[in-house]
């Protein structure tokens, strides 16, 4: 849906002055009036993105004047194209995704970074005898030539000394991927951590995760994104999103527990589901330990590095993942830290949040 535009009695000008444009506190005054803005997830509604929900919940976007609507996503790379195609104010995609988008020469550009490592890797069965890079050699790997770490094997492959000509690649569907690997119809597959572990672990399926990104193979997760158009004429309106998803986010990185309720009862069905609630739980950990990263702890929440996005764009290109005549991407086109930086935890709530996380980040290798 298009961008909706102000109440008539709510002006330009008293709505960037009351939703916190640059410099303004971060508090914000009650509103009378509300003003309705959509925004798309990447994928279904889960613990590894459920924030803004959160938010919503809570009144954290009310109080900053938006009126939110939270919508699933289809993928990244279509959410992203949903934004940039007008039917979403703003959207939660994965690096990836407006990478590729922005490439293509889609206006984009990224106002926050929540995840800073999208968890590309390996998934393996517990007892597999796969332990290092060259024992892929001789064995059977799964991957979804359409899915968002698959263009990086290659690349990991690459870094590692894994000799692909020894390695069967075998192409499978999206929806039957981690079933492959359960049923050991293959050795390996590529994944994102953060969406198949839950669910091989909902299965009661015990697995080993091998991250990429020990190897220098990485990119940014989730980010928050709008249209440049949308970021030149209302920088109020991002702003006041931003603030309201990263208040989300750490509300959330605080209070785990409380924050899985508030979606259980937002979206009764995912405890209703068999494992649901355990793959919820599951999908929130691994994604906040993402989100314990130098960025956000030295310079504030939703913070971006400039230069490791440069590193990012050339890993891309490397691995193949941009088209031959895509646009020529500068770093600092695809994120803006005007926006970051004003929400900051202290160094005993990063602290308590390590100790939150830690499970989960020794379970994709992050400890």
């Amino acid at each position: 849906m298009s961008a909706a535009r102000p109440p008539a009695a709510l002006t330009r000008r008293r709505w960037l002055q009351a939703a916190g444009a640059a410099g303004a506190a971060l508090a914000a005054p009650a509103f009378a009036q509300t003003r309705p803005i959509s925004i798309t997830l990447p994928w279904v509604v889960n613990g590894s993105n459920y924030w803004p929900m959160v938010g919503k919940e809570l009144g954290f976007f009310r109080k900053r004047g938006i009126d939110l609507t939270v919508s699933r996503g289809n993928g990244s790379v279509a959410a992203a194209q949903a934004v940039a195609n007008k039917q979403f104010d703003l959207g939660v995609v994965f690096f990836g995704g407006t990478l590729v988008n922005m490439a293509r020469g889609l206006p984009l550009q990224a106002l926050a970074t929540v995840g800073y490592d999208s968890l590309m890797g390996n998934l393996v069965l517990a007892d597999s005898p796969i332990r290092s890079p060259k024992d892929f050699e001789g064995k059977r790997v799964g991957t979804v030539a359409t899915s968002a770490e698959s263009p990086y094997w290659a690349a990991y492959a690459a870094k590692t000394g894994i000799d692909l000509s020894k390695v069967t690649r075998q192409q499978l569907d999206a929806r039957l991927i981690e079933r492959a690997l359960m049923d050991r119809q293959v050795d390996a597959i590529t994944a994102i951590g953060s969406s198949s572990i839950p669910v091989l672990d909902s299965l009661g399926v015990k697995t080993r995760f091998i991250p990429w990104s020990a190897a220098g193979i990485e990119l940014y997760a989730a980010q928050v994104i709008a249209r440049t158009e949308t970021i030149q004429a209302d920088p109020g309106l991002c702003q006041a999103m931003v603030d309201g998803i990263l208040e989300s986010v750490v509300y959330t990185l605080k209070k785990p527990e409380e924050s899985l309720e508030i979606l259980f009862k937002a979206q009764p069905e995912i405890a209703l589901a068999k494992g649901g609630k355990e793959n919820a739980r599951l999908s929130q950990g691994l994604a906040q330990a993402t989100m314990v990263a130098p960025e956000a702890i030295e310079h504030g929440m939703g913070y971006s590095s400039i230069p490791k996005l440069a590193g990012m764009i050339s890993l891309a290109a490397r691995a193949g993942a941009l088209r031959a005549d895509a646009k020529p991407l500068v770093p600092e086109d695809l994120a803006t830290n005007r926006f970051a930086g004003r929400i900051r935890l202290s160094t005993a709530e990063w602290d308590a949040v390590r100790r939150n996380v830690a499970p989960y980040a020794k379970m994709v290798g992050m400890a």
